[in-house]
């Protein structure tokens, strides 16, 4: 048993420390020359200038309205005025059991849209709305006119006029279309020519069926 110094005993001898040798770390290829190279100095924080931020970029001024387009305003409530007062004093009340509602409501509402449509237009003016300028779908301001192809548009309209009551649509129609297909460059004689016949016997028989306009006829009077 151990005793203890407070009650009058003696400490019991320590064993003697065993002295533990570290064996030496290897020197590294590299130290010698990181020895060698200069410390980087880093400057120190009140040398180093305080950022200053961009400055903002002025777009100048705000762009005014365009006071022209007050006008197509002006015009469009103009018209919407025009239109409603038209509708309530020129139109009559004629209701019948096949049009129960009469033909004033329709022109009274596009009156009244068009009032809207020139309040929302007027206000997006105030407040800086403008349109974009049109870029001219890469069309070259300075290519010449191909007056060629206008003459033989122009052409191809005139003797559809000129034709038409002698020969009737469907032969001045197909002139006109076929004409108008080889005057833009097409060189597809016969299938023109059929594309060509094909809507003019459409039109023909949508204006006779379904608008109840018949077309002349021409020389194939009886056959059509």
């Amino acid at each position: 048993m151990t005793t203890r110094p407070d009650r009058g005993g003696e400490q019991p001898p320590r064993p003697p420390a065993v002295e533990t040798s570290v064996p030496p770390i290897p020197e590294q290829p590299g130290a010698q020359r990181t020895a060698d190279l200069p410390e980087v100095t880093r400057p120190a924080t009140a040398d180093v200038p305080p950022t200053v931020g961009e400055p903002a970029v002025d777009d100048g001024p705000a762009p005014r309205p365009d006071r022209a387009q007050y006008g197509v305003c002006a015009f469009l409530a103009l018209v919407g005025g025009l239109v409603i007062l038209d509708a309530t004093t020129r139109i009559g009340h004629a209701v019948n059991s096949a049009d129960p509602i009469g033909p004033r409501p329709v022109p009274i509402l596009l009156g009244v849209l068009l009032l809207i449509v020139a309040a929302i237009y007027a206000v997006d003016v105030a407040c800086g709305g403008a349109g974009e300028p049109e870029a001219g779908e890469d069309v070259d301001l300075t290519t010449p006119i191909d007056w060629r192809t206008v003459l033989l548009l122009i052409g191809a309209f005139l003797v559809n006029a000129v034709l038409i009551d002698r020969l009737g649509w469907v032969i001045s129609g197909t002139l006109l279309f076929w004409g108008s297909a080889f005057a833009l460059g097409n060189r597809h004689y016969v299938r023109n020519l059929l594309i060509a016949v094909a809507l003019s016997l459409i039109t023909f028989y949508t204006f006779a069926i379904g608008l109840g306009v018949n077309l002349p006829a021409g020389v194939l009077q009886g056959i059509l």
